[in-house]
């Protein structure tokens, strides 16, 4: 009986921590959107983000019962892309369009092998929606790199289109943030 006890505390407190690592992604997800896109966004701002978001998801997948592994790799990705932005801070507009196409493929194929581990139906549903949302918004980016090449070309890397990777930040840390609350949900159903 305190043997169920202490198991049952421990999926609680894993829940909880997965929970607030959620939040604090989609908090990331909030921050990147509400970012001034008229002023410029810096790289170092969203290299600090990814960074955050990255190391973060780390955490978070240390604390998984299943798919730990690749559930870290996924926040590893992200933390690397994020580092790439910070110690490459005067990167041309080519060169960072690049990290985040990357940055989004890697991912969603992370994610995608890690929901072809996972046993739990909603937790599988959520990393194939996040890989989904990732594949989707490196394939935009990769189509509207043709395009903004031609703008880029013409008029310089614009405040517009530096922005919409922000865009793309928060929609990705959204799909991330909501995979890890349905973790947590789960977790807390397995410890009751």
């Amino acid at each position: 009986m305190a043997t169920f006890n202490k198991e049952g505390r421990l999926k609680r407190g894993l829940a909880r921590a997965t929970s607030v690592a959620g939040f604090a992604i989609i908090a990331l997800a909030a921050g990147a959107a509400l970012l001034p896109a008229e002023k410029g966004i810096s790289s170092d701002v969203l290299g600090a983000l990814l960074l955050a978001a990255g190391l973060i998801e780390m955490v978070a997948g240390a604390l998984r019962r299943e798919t730990r592994i690749l559930a870290m790799g996924a926040g590893g990705i992200t933390a690397v892309a994020g580092l790439m932005f910070l110690l490459n801070s005067d990167a041309r507009f080519f060169p960072t369009v690049n990290i985040v196409i990357g940055w989004l493929f890697l991912r969603a194929v992370a994610l995608g092998v890690t929901s072809a581990q996972v046993h739990e139906s909603g937790i599988r549903r959520w990393t194939i929606i996040a890989a989904g949302t990732d594949f989707a918004l490196g394939l935009i980016m990769l189509i509207g790199l043709s395009l903004s090449t031609a703008v880029v070309l013409i008029f310089g890397p614009t405040p517009e289109i530096v922005a919409s990777f922000a865009w793309v930040l928060a929609l990705s840390f959204v799909a991330t943030g909501t995979l890890l609350l349905e973790v947590a949900s789960c977790e807390r159903e397995a410890a009751s």
